[in-house]
């Protein structure tokens, strides 16, 4: 039993692939298994959904990568619990490796394997490879997980280990990975070229992935990657500006592992300017919310500031579809919701534009917001999406006090200060000039007549008193509701 199995997850490359690396250099031979795990897929919806799609086609990628060394990659399509371990005991390894996984659903799903493994007398070993500090490995001088950024930033950057930046050796290990079994994969496999199964055989349909420019697997992380470091130093200056080429569009990749976090970060770290540090600070912040979901689960589905769980929220249903379209009546919200809902990609300036909006001027649970992203985002990542949305709400961690309210029309001026943003995905609008493009209903417009582009919604200062009040309610333990009777 001197071979081993390598369970792919969220970490769809060869090169600098900690687990992988592990178990080549424990084993003498190594297995490579992806399951396209049913507990997931059977939740989405609707099924034309671009993150399958990008997962498929990132698989089928590294499926030719590991027939390349001599290999293949067993693809299965079943639940991830109980293929795993009915796979290793047909190899009869004696170890499975994977990568380790922070959230929750995740945690109790490897909990399963290991037992099940254990049952069987199989060794299951996970690695850090998401993050640079993971668990207890970041803690404060007291040993208590930091809660704040700034303090966990300033931590993060002392204690930066250069031995975790370097790249696991696991790019190329011919010889040392497994030929694929035949027959392979048990009841649960899907032949096809490269045991690859179609978008059909998973029950989904194509989707606008590749129109949207969004190029899946390790390649397509390199050429982002590769388009964006000439960018590097102008990021901090052109990032909050969403016509503008200014962001790294690698978080997808990130999400699902086809770049690994040491090459982002050693990146950042070789340039030495303001923009390398300003997309730095992107990259710590991400580790830092992986932290807060580790060390504080009650976040899944609650407010991390246990005091504010009683916001007596309007929820008005009404609001919630309209924000959810796009037809709120504020341009720079109705473009980023569009942008959204046509890509499945949102700037990241307007995923705090339109979140606050839609807490702070529409008074809706935070937690509505945070599941629609999480049914559209490609990037969707539990611990950032739900970090996002409790920082946009005052309800996470944020130093800030709660009256923190972006302004949608002060936010549309100073960051799509000539509309061009708002015009991409707003036509309705596109005949406004720039002095009032942010404010279309105070403007004498040519074109269609009305109707076409709603008028707001709310108005943003009654609404802020509103939500204050709100606000100030919950923090002396009540549950005034607000008023939910405005137009």
């Amino acid at each position: 039993m001197n071979s081993a199995l390598h369970w792919f997850r969220r970490d769809l490359r060869l090169a600098d692939n900690k687990s992988l690396a592990a178990a080549l250099a424990g084993f003498a031979r190594v297995h490579c298994v992806f399951v396209f795990d049913t507990e997931i897929l059977d939740a989405l919806q609707p099924r034309a959904d671009r993150r399958v799609e990008f997962i498929l086609r990132s698989v089928a990628e590294l499926a030719v990568a590991l027939e390349a060394q001599g290999s293949g990659l067993i693809v299965l399509h079943g639940r991830a619990r109980d293929e795993i371990p009915r796979l290793a005991r047909q190899l009869q390894v004696a170890c499975v490796f994977a990568n380790r996984d922070y959230e929750p659903a995740a945690i109790a799903r490897d909990a399963s394997v290991g037992k099940a493994l254990s049952d069987d007398g199989i060794a299951f070993v996970r690695t850090k490879d998401q993050v640079i500090f993971e668990q207890d490995e970041l803690l404060s001088g007291e040993a208590r997980p930091y809660t704040v950024y700034s303090a966990y930033r300033n931590a993060w950057l002392k204690r930066l280990p250069e031995a975790d930046l370097e790249p696991a050796p696991s790019a190329d290990a011919r010889g040392r990975l497994a030929p694929l079994p035949a027959p392979w994969g048990g009841s649960a496999s899907l032949p096809s070229p490269h045991g690859i199964p179609s978008l059909q055989d998973l029950g989904f349909e194509a989707s606008n992935l590749l129109q949207a420019g969004f190029e899946p697997g390790a390649a397509g992380a390199e050429h982002a990657l590769q388009a964006f470091l000439p960018r590097l130093r102008a990021y901090r200056q052109a990032r909050d500006f969403p016509a503008e080429d200014g962001v790294s569009y690698l978080s997808v990749h990130l999400r699902f592992g086809t770049i690994p976090i040491r090459r982002l970060v050693t990146e950042a770290l070789r340039d030495a300017s303001d923009g390398a540090r300003g997309w730095l600070d992107e990259l710590i912040w991400r580790d830092f919310y992986f932290s807060i979901l580790y060390q504080f689960p009650h976040v899944v589905g609650h407010a991390f500031r246990r005091e504010l769980e009683q916001l007596a929220f309007t929820n008005r249903e009404d609001w919630f579809e309209a924000w959810c379209r796009g037809q709120t009546g504020y341009p720079l919200v109705d473009a980023g919701m569009r942008q959204l809902n046509q890509t499945g990609y949102m700037h990241n300036r307007l995923r705090m534009v339109t979140a606050s909006f839609l807490v702070k001027d529409l008074q809706v649970d935070w937690r509505w917001g945070e599941r629609y992203f999480a049914e559209r985002l490609n990037d969707y990542d539990l611990a950032a999406n739900n970090g996002g949305w409790q920082w946009s709400a005052s309800t996470g961690n944020d130093a800030q006090p709660w009256f923190r309210i972006f302004n949608p029309v002060l936010q549309s001026k100073r960051f799509d200060p000539a509309g061009r943003f708002i015009r991409r995905y707003v036509p309705e609008v596109a005949d406004c000039d720039a002095g009032s493009i942010h404010e279309p209903w105070k403007a004498s417009r040519r074109g269609p007549g009305p109707g076409e582009y709603l008028p707001p919604i709310v108005d943003h200062l009654e609404a802020r008193q509103v939500t204050l009040r709100m606000f100030e309610a919950a923090a002396r333990g009540k549950r005034e509701p607000a008023d939910g009777n405005r137009s």
